[in-house]
């Protein structure tokens, strides 16, 4: 069915990995005809578009003469991105459009932690004490005065990218160099480390006012490195109630007054206490997995943020879905990725979805590699519990036939 305003557009602002972002632009698509800005020219996205233009979306200058050429075809109605590093690039073309958004400085301070981190302490936000570094002996002094362990990452990367813990002076030089050869000159936070389990918190905020719509239990791969290897969504968690007050609190000091966050933070013997604030929908599936728990569909939600259209935050369902990344447990070259047939096709298995086949190579994080670099496939599943849910996805996880070579 055509849309009603087809000379009013959408813009969004790069798609990101299609295996985690594809049904982001789905979502959108739905809602309203979208033009895309990004890096490469768009293929399977073509039937999502009503138009599109090439251009680097983290050259500022690159992207407003993309807008343009947008504009000389369309009415613009809405810019939107769900990328973390296109956050203040979007936010400022919008802002040029005069459209709804979150304003370059409200999402520069989502984007740069050491700053939020000073503003949540100014505000009496719970999260861990942090210190900004430049140098290993400013980060040696740092952690003196913060007291081991502590973590280290970058200042302002996204899905535990160089993020380190270090137990004891000895092993600080090493998490500092690789903590700072992901920042790429941007710094290195010393934080405190929190005991406890991950989560975050989606929120929706408008006018001012933040709705908590859902949490998020992360697993976590062993430490030092945090690398995230699965999620977990339920409606209606009681959970809610207890830290939503704590990502709305985070949001309100940093100024969010309009948009989708996903809120990190961890469940310490003391209480919640923040670990970032993104201006954005989570990554790795977590929307997903929101609209197949509650219902809610938060790319959709964003667009009409957007677009300067009332939302709907009404659950319609009451469920629980998870996914699972699947890594291998060394690097190498895949000879061989498929799922057994006695798997089938459970109507819980929402997806499998392979992300690299045969020929490609596996890197792991221990190896120079990132979280994108080391995973195989991933797989989501329902069900009506937690316990219920991941019961499903280690059973479908046991059933992958996976065989790697050495690489070289």
């Amino acid at each position: 069915m055509p849309h009603p305003d087809t000379d009013r557009v959408l813009v969004v602002i790069a798609i990101g990995n299609p295996a985690y972002r594809a049904y982001c632009l789905e979502s959108v698509a739905r809602r309203h005809p979208v033009a895309l800005i990004d890096a490469a020219a768009p293929t399977w996205q073509l039937e999502h578009l009503r138009d599109h233009e090439v251009a680097d979306p983290h050259d500022l200058d690159a992207l407003r003469a993309a807008v343009a050429r947008l504009a000389a075809r369309h009415e613009i109605a809405g810019v939107l991105t769900w990328d973390e590093y296109c956050l203040v690039p979007a936010a400022t073309v919008a802002a040029d459009l005069h459209l709804p958004g979150p304003g370059a400085a409200t999402a520069a301070a989502c984007r740069d932690k050491s700053a939020a981190r000073a503003v949540w302490a100014a505000d009496g936000v719970p999260s861990a004490l942090s210190i900004h570094t430049a140098s290993l002996t400013e980060a040696t002094a740092a952690a003196r005065r913060i007291g081991f362990p502590v973590v280290l990452k970058p200042t302002s990367h996204a899905g535990s990218i160089g993020v380190v813990k270090a137990e004891t002076a000895e092993e600080l030089a090493a998490a500092f160099a690789y903590a700072d050869q992901a920042a790429q000159d941007g710094g290195v936070l010393v934080e405190e480390y929190l005991p406890g389990p991950e989560i975050s918190v989606e929120c929706v905020t408008v006018h001012g006012i933040t709705t908590p719509v859902a949490v998020t239990h992360k697993q976590l791969g062993p430490e030092p490195r945090f690398d995230e290897i699965g999620h977990t969504v339920t409606a209606e968690d009681p959970l809610l109630d207890r830290v939503g007050p704590v990502a709305a609190a985070a949001l309100a000091a940093l100024g969010v007054t309009r948009g989708i966050s996903h809120v990190e933070m961890r469940l310490t013997p003391t209480g919640p206490r923040l670990i970032e604030a993104n201006g954005r929908l989570g990554g790795d599936l977590i929307g997903h997995l929101v609209n197949l728990a509650t219902g809610i569909d938060l790319p959709a939600v964003a667009a009409d943020l957007a677009l300067g259209r009332p939302v709907d935050l009404t659950p319609t369902r009451r469920a629980t879905a998870g996914v699972r990344f699947i890594s291998p447990h060394s690097s190498g070259t895949v000879h061989h990725a498929q799922a057994r047939p006695e798997l089938g096709t459970p109507a819980w298995l929402e997806r499998l979805r392979w992300e690299r086949g045969p020929g490609q190579q596996i890197l792991l994080p221990a190896d120079g590699g990132t979280l994108h670099t080391s995973r195989l496939a991933h797989l989501v599943a329902t069900g009506t519990t937690t316990a219920e849910v991941d019961e499903r996805l280690n059973h479908a996880a046991a059933l992958l036939d996976i065989r790697l070579s050495p690489t070289g």
